[in-house]
């Protein structure tokens, strides 16, 4: 049980107290009525004695009283209903509820770590840890555990209606004060007329209600004498008289009402009847409107108890000192419990508290007169209550003293004349039945009982015991089963309360009582006092696990409230046990709450809920929480408490729910329901926030730009960045360095300080630790993931993004004027466009999310003015489809056109955040010891102003090409936007693959059978006499952007004025050649571009696109230059050499690729070139068909000196033999600019040739100079055409392959084989030796410094037939 503010001798104690009537004369009530008070509840703060009072007991021995309290209360004539009864018990509970404000405290019971609302100091102790030394420190406080003051309430006020009854005499009146006043004409005559209203009253037989003691009842005379307002003298001269009549111990002089109108605004007087007067008895009735005496109308209708003009039970002052107890959860949101019963009438009991917590009591008393009563409750007590207690206990005891002496057939004649022969006969249907035997008043039986109520009224205990003990074996012998029970039951209380425990507590008696009131008597009132009397000496023994046992066997279905409060307290004794039963309280808080549920007492049954909650959640018991939840709701919901209603149905929906699909719903449109309800009562509110569908915030992709245009014929879009692409970590890295090194070049090849790489896709893989910059004009696309956690489908309606945009022009200075922020919260609330023309948003209708998918939504904004922008979240109007036979492809209902779903009918409107945590930061110590993120600003772009915007297209751009292949495509440069574009330039890592051509492609023109056959090359028409003979020319690299300090990777496309202008679209040639290696290559292309007018934020644009080409095996070539023998003619002075040329066909799995032909074979050195071929044929062309082998050989010769040396040292010698009928022109576009951009290495190697020679020894030069003998440095370019069959249509194909020559002897090829891993060796240590190694040519290098040349003649004749 909760602990309670009254020790349980001080419960005990005031739950039986000795019971005084009132009879007050018309006069006597006006005079209290001024104090708007009557006469009994003027008197009622006061009937606590703060003395001990002293008495005799029977055996003369001195006893003494301690904190006595007696109770003065009206005559009533007639018993309260149990209709008024019940109503009152269930206002009291419904009028105390938690306090409200009070901090919880968390402690830990088990595994559990539970809130406790309690202003105790000693509830924060840890007792369920350390619970042996915290029970010896808690017991010694009133107030070690929270507190459930409903049920003290409940308990106080039950006591209080417990009718009197004729097996007991506890409730039973011992005296009567008459009450009459001093302003009366005949005030003697007036006692006179009270004392026989009180005698009729008593002994006639027209009443038998009130019960009496005793028959010749205590009568005590009250005069009261108004001070202010009487004479002091007539009322002195009255007292006197009545103290000659009826002696000085059985009369009274109060005086009262001293204080004057005019001091009642200037002193300020306490109220001690406020904490009582809420708590009327419901003995008591006050008739307020005439002050006429209740009593002297039988049938007057105000005796029928009219509960709903009671005053309110609450204790006000006591509950605002009261706890909450463990486990509470939930405090009081709503202020008032006028929705606790929807069936209650108008007069509520906050109505009735209002007008008696306004109105001021005793406002006609000072502190003297406060002083007055206490004496006089005092006076009366001693002079004249005690003595005739006492008077009465030693006349029963000599009645006592008597019987004991006789035996017991004579104390049965007895008993038989007492009874008038009566004797009861014991059949079983009479054991069981309590109305089969009844007692007069003068059966001793009784009189030992009223003699033990009585020692038990003064608190002697020992005698009181004894006497109950003999009563109860007297009526188990008669098989008194009522008045047995109700033996049993006060000597258990005797036992318990008597000083020093000279017995333990005979909890049996107790057991036998209520099973007796319960099963025999039918008595759930009795059953009930007795199990609170009993559940409460239990806890004060710390027996929780008995006193949980003894709450839970009395609930039954006669009254959800009792069972309510005897649930809960049983659930307090299973959390206060030494080894806390935490599962079990949550079980019996739920079955608490649920009959509190019935009983109306929604308030309650919210609390109980709640504070169960607690144990149930976050345990993995979803179908639990989800009840407890979805009750929670409910109850809110007849509370009016919306917030905690929705509040409660949320969790139902976030949690991972096991629940079928059918009661999903249910939970969902009951969300809905009462969601609408909150938004209805506050229109003006911000937008709330949903928690349905779920938002993977970390998911979250921003994407700047448009859309990419799909492929239209030939033309094809550059793939750019696009939300369907997954997120690569190489990928993103080549990109990153490809613009570096775009930007270095553009800056002289410094990469700047403030350089922003950039994105135009963000996500939780890029770096969004700087602002993203977007464009005006240009869409911003945010991919939000939604998740549908639940079983049903969710239909989100007008879904947007929220943003909030700061408008700011970045053109002017910093020090302008910065403006309020503007959002279109409100605007989504009403639907509304008026920041269109700042910010576009657009909207989705309707975005359906199956049963427990995962869908994404793309949201676009459209920036019209430069600021900044912050996007906030999403708004959507949630609601459920009333059908699902619309998903899953199966048809649709019949009114419901393709693509459209029809809504429930329930919908709101709400939001939901997007805050995306940034990177954990792990740079410095700091960091690394804590847990702190990094920023992440990708929902916080830039706006800046316009820029241009290209587009690129590749029209007729090949996806599969042959190793080596020469293909011509072109592209279409469009700027879509209204700013020029200048500056344009592509990077790429494979600057091999493609050339926008040279500054020679316009000097030679395009042959006729070049354009016929579609060549990309431009050939010249041969003369057919000329046979193999070689024709030549020469260029410099740094025509075809090689060489002379330029980056090969960066290449300048040339546009007309160096500008596009905006909406101009120009369309270059792009050649392209296969990788020589055979598979599927990504070749990335980097687009850049920058505006006529500079931005401080934004300096430059790109543009990617990925290419995919397939290559296929064509041709693969091996090449040996060596020393000719020949002798020198005159065009090969300074030596000549020949190269073997071995070309194989490797291409097997291309079916439709015939047969290759060698149509040229060209030379590219600075010094050598090609002469002839040694080995003409007769056809002029070679062909290979597959897996064939051609071998050529070509004399080589060195290259005439020009007159200006530098000249030569810069050229580049182009050799070309043709075996066709058309010369291709090496020297020019395409085929120049491939054969330098595939042999890149060398020119970047070629300013190191003569580095650090100054530092060589004069053996390294020799060295060096007899390798330089064996360089050759010649270049061969093979070109030639393949026919290939498409379609039923033959094509002609072309390439080339280049072998680069580097030293005579040593065979090159056109593309290195793979070679073979090596197999594992064994690993050796050796031990260096420190000797110089002297560096010698090879034997090789050595022989090539020798020529020799053989001279023979061609032909020699020789007879064989003559000589052998």
């Amino acid at each position: 049980m909760a602990q309670c503010l009254l020790s349980v001798h001080e419960f005990l104690q005031d739950s039986f107290i000795p019971q005084v009537a009132a009879l007050c004369s018309e006069e006597a009530e006006k005079l209290a009525r001024k104090n708007q008070l009557s006469f009994c509840e003027l008197v009622r703060p006061f009937c606590r004695l703060s003395t001990e009072v002293h008495m005799r007991d029977p055996n003369n021995q001195l006893h003494v009283i301690k904190n006595l309290k007696i109770s003065v209360n009206n005559i009533v004539t007639q018993p309260p209903l149990q209709a008024a009864i019940r109503k009152l018990l269930n206002d009291v509970v419904a009028s105390n509820q938690p306090a409200e404000g009070l901090v919880p405290n968390v402690i830990t019971a088990g595994d559990y770590d539970l809130n406790i609302s309690d202003r105790s100091i000693k509830a924060s102790v840890p007792w369920y840890n350390t619970w042996k030394e915290t029970l010896t420190e808690l017991n010694k406080s009133k107030f070690y555990a929270a507190t459930t003051p409903w049920f003290e309430s409940y308990r106080e006020s039950f006591f209080q209606c417990m009718p009197a009854s004729d097996h007991e005499f506890l409730n039973h009146y011992l005296a009567c004060m008459l009450v009459v006043s001093s302003h009366e004409a005949e005030p003697v005559e007036q006692f006179l007329k009270l004392s026989q209203e009180q005698h009729r009253i008593q002994h006639s037989n027209d009443y038998s209600y009130p019960k009496w003691f005793t028959p010749n009842t205590l009568k005590y005379y009250v005069l009261l004498h108004d001070v202010s307002g009487g004479d002091e003298k007539r009322a002195d001269s009255i007292y006197e008289e009545m103290i000659q009549r009826y002696g000085t111990q059985g009369c009274y002089l109060l005086k009262m009402n001293s204080r004057t109108s005019s001091k009642g605004t200037e002193e300020q007087i306490p109220d001690p009847w406020s904490q009582y007067i809420q708590k009327n008895n419901i003995h008591s009735q006050d008739a307020y409107e005439d002050g006429s005496n209740v009593v002297l109308e039988k049938n007057n209708s105000e005796h029928v108890v009219p509960v709903d003009g009671l005053e309110d039970y609450e204790k006000e002052a006591l509950s605002n000192s009261l706890k909450t107890h463990p486990l509470d959860q939930l405090s009081d949101a709503g202020g008032s419990f006028d929705g606790i019963d929807n069936e209650r009438p108008p007069g509520t009991v906050t109505e009735t508290k209002k007008a008696v917590t306004g109105t001021p009591h005793g406002s006609c008393l000072t502190l003297t007169d406060h002083d007055r009563i206490r004496q006089f409750v005092q006076e009366f007590t001693f002079r004249g209550l005690i003595p005739h207690v006492e008077k009465t206990i030693r006349q029963l005891n000599d009645q006592l003293i008597s019987r004991k002496g006789l035996s017991r057939s004579l104390l049965s004649a007895t008993k038989k004349w007492f009874t008038g022969g009566k004797v009861p006969e014991k059949s079983v249907n009479e054991l069981k039945n309590t109305l089969g035997l009844l007692y007069p008043p003068e059966a001793p039986e009784l009189q030992i009982r009223k003699m033990a109520d009585l020692c038990f009224l003064i608190q002697h205990y020992d005698l009181a015991y004894s006497c109950y003990h003999t009563a109860k074996k007297d009526f188990l012998n008669d098989q008194a089963m009522l008045y047995a029970a109700g033996a049993l039951e006060m000597a258990a209380v005797s036992a318990f309360l008597q000083p020093g425990a000279p017995r333990p507590y005979p909890a049996h008696y107790m057991d036998t009582a209520i099973q007796t009131y319960r099963d025999i008597c039918k008595n759930m009132v009795l059953a009930e006092r007795c199990v609170l009397l009993s559940a409460e000496i239990l806890k004060s023994q710390v027996k929780y696990s008995d006193s949980a046992g003894l709450l839970i066997r009395l609930t039954s279905e006669d009254s959800d409230l009792r069972s309510a409060l005897l649930l809960e307290q049983a659930a307090h004794c299973f959390i206060n046990m030494k080894s806390p039963m935490v599962r079990k309280f949550a079980f019996h808080m739920i079955l608490a709450g649920h009959r509190f549920s019935k009983a109306g007492q929604k308030k309650h049954a919210l609390r109980c809920y709640c504070q169960a909650m607690q144990v149930y959640k976050g345990k993995g018991w979803s179908l639990a929480e989800d009840h407890i939840n979805f009750t929670i709701g409910r109850q809110s919901v007849t509370l009016r408490q919306l917030d905690n209603a929705v509040s409660a149905f949320r969790h139902i929906l976030i949690n991972d729910s096991k629940q079928p699909a059918s009661q999903q719903g249910t939970f969902l449109r009951e969300y809905l329901y009462v969601y609408k309800n909150v938004c209805q009562q506050s229109p003006d509110s911000p937008l709330p926030q949903l928690p349905l569908p779920y938002i993977n915030s970390s998911e979250t992709r921003v994407f700047f730009g448009h859309d990419r245009r799909p492929a239209e014929g030939e033309k094809q879009a550059a793939t750019h960045v696009s939300l369907d692409q997954e997120y690569d970590v190489e990928s993103s890295q080549q990109w990153r360095e490809l613009e570096e090194q775009v930007v270095a070049v553009v800056n002289r090849g410094v990469l700047p300080n403030n350089f922003q790489p950039t994105q135009y896709c963000l996500s939780s893989n890029s770096d969004n630790s700087k602002f993203p910059l977007a464009v005006v004009q240009e869409p911003i696309t945010v991919e939000v993931s939604f998740k549908n956690p639940l079983k049903v489908p969710l239909l989100l309606s007008d879904l947007s993004l929220l943003w909030k945009f700061q408008l700011k022009d970045f053109s002017q200075k910093q020090n302008e004027e910065v403006m309020e922020p503007i959002s279109n919260e409100k605007d989504l609330l009403s639907k509304g466009k008026s920041f269109s023309d700042v910010i576009g948003t657009e909207e989705i209708t309707e975005f359906l999310i199956n049963s427990e998918e995962t869908k994404i939504a793309r949201l676009k904004l459209l920036p019209q003015q430069t600021g900044e922008l912050h996007i906030l979240g999403i708004v959507y109007n949630l609601s459920t489809i009333q059908s699902t036979n619309s998903l899953d492809g199966v048809t649709p209902p019949n009114n419901v056109p393709t693509g459209k779903f029809i809504s429930n009918g329930m919908s709101v409107r709400g939001r939901q955040d997007l805050e995306i945590q940034g990177p954990r930061l792990n740079g410095t110590k700091e960091e690394k010891t804590s847990i702190q993120y990094g920023p992440d600003r990708r929902l916080d772009p830039i706006i800046a102003p316009q820029m241009p915007l290209l587009e690129v297209f590749f029209i007729n751009f090949p996806t599969g090409l042959l190793c080596g292949e020469i293909r011509k495509a072109h592209v279409e440069f469009v700027n879509v936007s209204k700013a020029p574009l200048m500056g344009l330039k592509v990077v790429s890592k494979r600057p091999e693959f493609f050339t926008f051509g040279s500054n020679t492609a316009v000097l030679t023109p395009l042959s006729p059978a070049a354009s016929m056959n579609c060549s990309a090359y431009k050939t010249v028409v041969t003369d057919s006499t000329s046979g193999c003979s070689v024709l030549t020319s020469s260029v410099t690299p740094v025509d075809f952007g090689c060489g002379g300090g330029n980056h090969p990777g960066v290449v300048d496309i040339p546009l007309t004025d160096s500008v596009l202008a905006p909406g101009a679209s120009v369309q270059l040639p792009l050649w392209l050649r296969g990788p020589d290696e055979e598979g599927v290559h990504e070749i990335n292309f980097l687009f850049y571009y920058e505006s006529t007018e500079k931005q401080p934020r934004m300096r430059h644009r790109v543009l990617r696109h990925t290419a995919v080409i397939c290559t296929s095996k064509s041709l693969n070539v091996r090449a040996t230059v060596s020393r000719s023998n020949a002798l020198e003619d005159e065009e090969s002075k300074g030596g000549n050499m020949l190269v073997f040329v071995d070309v194989e066909n490797m291409n097997t799995s291309e079916a439709a690729v015939k047969e290759f032909h060698i149509v040229q074979v060209s030379s590219s050195s600075r010094n050598w070139k090609l002469q002839k071929s040694v080995n003409p044929t007769a056809d002029k062309d070679t062909k290979l068909t597959s897996r064939e082998r051609a071998k050529m050989c070509f004399k080589v010769v060195r290259c005439k000196q020009s007159s200006g040396a530098e000249q030569s040292t810069d050229k580049y010698t182009f050799g070309d033999i043709v075996f066709g009928g058309e010369q291709i022109i090496s020297s020019t576009t395409p085929c120049a600019d491939f054969f330098f951009r595939s042999c890149l290495s060398q020119f970047k190697k070629k300013p190191l040739a003569h580095t650090n020679a100054s530092t060589k020894s004069s053996s390294d030069e020799a060295v060096r100079l007899i390798q330089k003998c064996s360089e050759v440095n010649l270049n061969i370019i093979l070109l030639w055409k393949a026919y290939v069959v498409e379609d039923n249509k033959q094509l002609i194909i072309e390439g080339q392959h280049h072998v680069a020559l580097h030293t005579v002897g040593t065979e090159a090829l056109s593309f290195p084989q793979k070679q073979d891993q090596p197999e594992m060796a064994l690993l050796k240590f050796s031990r260096p030796e420190h000797t110089a190694v002297v560096v010698r040519p090879s034997p090789e290098q050595l022989s090539n410094l020798i020529k020799t040349s053989l001279h023979y003649p061609e032909s020699f004749s020789h007879p064989f037939h003559q000589k052998r």
